[in-house]
């Protein structure tokens, strides 16, 4: 019985490690295929418009005049902002959780921030339009708008020509809403591994929980934080239908964050379905600018993570 065991053994190893090889290669394929297929469908644009379609900011499907410079801006823009407002939150809802939570509330709190990266985006874009709009122009853009006008920055930044609610700015921070639950829920989990030995420590020669957040916590899990974030902005950059309700969806660059503007995957999901000819090749342009731009935004990911680790 044990030589037939032993004989059958490498048989199963064979398989085992092609079935994890084939899994490997199925991924790497199917990745290929997407590439391939969004560079042969938008060629045609970058033939036509050159390295012009990417700096041009014209988009008129009459005159088949394309350019990706104002979604670009836009996803850039609205992705920031989402980091911005969403990273500090994410880490001190961590650290409440980790350190000063009372227990009897820890997991209440834990499941609803779960629960709201269950929430789908079209639910979030809906609440962003029928809720959140209304009532961010009512009691921000209008109050805002008439403190800042005719100041020389923030009367441009902060000024809403026609405020809606709509805009860049909701756009963001519905973005920073929706990857608060990614990176919150990683951070908390990063500290809750680090050794209690450390923190007991720096408790038992008089560091403040300030402090000890700082000097102790951090400094540990700083790698991993920089790829929840990274995570953050992935979801960030890629987000389409909840971006698509409240950006406003203008083909127009503006400097005031209140105005309504576009993102890339937000004119995919507007214009994709009726487009034929040289739109539907600058739409497949489009997807092969996005990404680019998140495969740049996670080679300097990577670049930053290996930094952290060599200090």
């Amino acid at each position: 019985m044990q030589s037939v065991r032993r004989s059958s053994q490498p048989v199963f190893d064979r398989v085992f490690r092609w079935a994890s090889y084939g899994s490997a290669l199925l991924v790497l394929i199917v990745l290929a295929g997407i590439i391939g297929s969004m560079i042969y469908g938008g060629m045609p644009a970058f033939r036509e418009f050159g390295f012009g379609f990417v700096t041009s900011s014209a988009w008129d499907v009459g005159r088949d005049q394309y350019g990706a410079w104002v979604a670009i801006v836009g996803t850039l823009t609205s992705a920031l902002i989402a980091l911005v407002i969403g990273v500090p939150l994410s880490i001190g809802i961590a650290i409440f959780l980790t350190q000063l939570c009372p227990p009897w509330l820890k997991r209440p709190v834990a499941t609803t921030i779960e629960l709201l990266a269950a929430v789908p985006s079209i639910i979030y874009g809906m609440w962003g339009l029928f809720v959140f709009a209304p009532l961010f122009a009512k009691f921000v853009q209008i109050p805002v708008s008439s403190i800042v006008e005719g100041l020389p920055f923030f009367g441009t930044i902060l000024y809403a020509r026609v405020p809606s609610g709509v805009g860049v700015l909701t756009a963001g921070i519905i973005l920073a809403i929706m990857i608060i639950p990614f990176i919150a829920s990683i951070t908390r989990d990063i500290l809750d591994q680090i050794p209690t030995m450390l923190r007991e420590s720096a408790y038992g020669i008089g560091c403040t929980t300030w402090e000890v957040v700082r000097h102790v916590l951090l400094p540990q899990a700083g790698v991993s934080i920089i790829g929840a974030i990274m995570l953050g902005l992935g979801r960030a950059l890629g987000e389409t239908m909840a971006v698509t309700f409240v950006i406003g969806n203008a083909n127009r660059l503006s400097l005031s964050l209140f105005d309504p503007g576009s993102t890339i995957a937000s004119r995919i999901a507007n214009e994709f379905n009726e487009a034929a000819g040289l739109q539907l090749n600058a739409l497949l342009a489009l997807g092969c600018i996005l990404f680019l731009v998140t495969f740049t935004v996670l080679v300097l990911a990577r670049l930053l993570i290996a930094q952290v680790k060599a200090r």
